[in-house]
């Protein structure tokens, strides 16, 4: 999933992306509820074979 400026995913704008390996990709974005920033990581299927049980209940989402 690669996200772009100006997407969104809930409350959460996307302002940058940060950096990308492996394991997936991090992204700047706005907390627009709170109005404060936080980074985003949306992890890859490639990076861990049991991504895919736990996806639905997995999410990263940290203050910076």
């Amino acid at each position: 999933m690669s996200l772009s400026a100006g997407d969104r995913l809930g409350p959460y704008e996307i302002l940058a992306r940060i950096g990308a390996g492996g394991m997936g990709e991090v992204y700047k974005a706005r907390d627009t509820r709170l109005n404060r920033s936080v980074a985003i990581k949306i992890s890859s299927e490639r990076g861990w074979p049991g991504w895919r049980r736990i996806r639905p209940l997995f999410s990263s989402i940290f203050t910076i």
